[in-house]
């Protein structure tokens, strides 16, 4: 098992859950992408393997995941959600096209300086962050 599974399995024990063959093959297909996935993406890739995972395992078990702290939940607008493995990964903000749900990652240390600068300001303690910019793609707009 991969290193992000098993700490997976640790979280999962921990909250007195049961590390389930269906949540194993869930947490192995989150991290085996490097893409943005929605649940309908890991559930038809389940699928394809020849696993009989329900749909509602794939949404709660990514539910776990992000509890985690291993995976990130993505806010596409209009309802729709993005996942990805960040263990191991520098942090990135994501620009979000509202028309074809591309998602584009960015790195930009003044947007880092500034939310430092913001939280030292009011004396907050920041524990994370997430920032999505929504609108529309290259080839969106052209269209």
């Amino acid at each position: 098992m991969k290193t992000e599974t098993l700490q997976f399995k640790s979280y999962i024990e921990e909250k007195g859950l049961l590390f389930t063959p269906e949540r194993q093959s869930v947490a192995e297909e989150v991290f085996s992408s490097h893409d943005h996935l929605d649940a309908e993406k890991v559930l038809k890739s389940l699928r394809v393997r020849g696993s009989k995972v329900s749909r509602a395992t794939v949404y709660r078990t990514l539910d776990l995941l992000v509890e985690s702290g291993l995976v990130e939940k993505i806010d596409l607008g209009e309802d729709r959600a993005a996942y990805e493995h960040i263990a191991g990964h520098p942090h990135h903000d994501h620009l979000v096209c509202l028309r074809c749900g591309k998602v584009q990652e960015f790195e930009e240390p003044l947007i880092e300086q500034l939310q430092e600068w913001a939280c030292e300001k009011a004396s907050f303690k920041a524990t994370g962050h997430s920032l999505n910019i929504y609108g529309y793609c290259e080839n969106c707009t052209a269209k």
